[in-house]
């Protein structure tokens, strides 16, 4: 669902977000469920997502970006994989 207020088309709110700084330095960027699917849409949110080779974790309606190509490993417990 695109926000038909919006003056950025999907394509600029998605270009903005992934020219941040913290994006440019390998960081890691977070940001409402709601409002990517609002501006881009999640599937072209995804598809982006996919073409740059980053990751992407959810938990309670906040989507966190990972801006490199590192693996993600949890270190808690209760994490889905081992612990090294």
């Amino acid at each position: 669902m695109q926000n038909r207020n919006s003056p950025l088309t999907p394509e600029n709110w998605l270009g903005d977000l992934f020219a941040s700084k913290a994006v440019q330095q390998g960081g890691v960027i977070r940001r409402k469920a709601r409002d990517i699917e609002r501006f881009a849409g999640m599937d072209r949110f995804l598809r982006e997502i996919d073409r740059r080779g980053y990751q992407v974790a959810e938990n309670a309606g906040q989507i966190i970006i990972f801006c490199n190509r590192a693996p993600v490993r949890w270190i808690t417990r209760n994490g889905p994989g081992p612990l090294s």
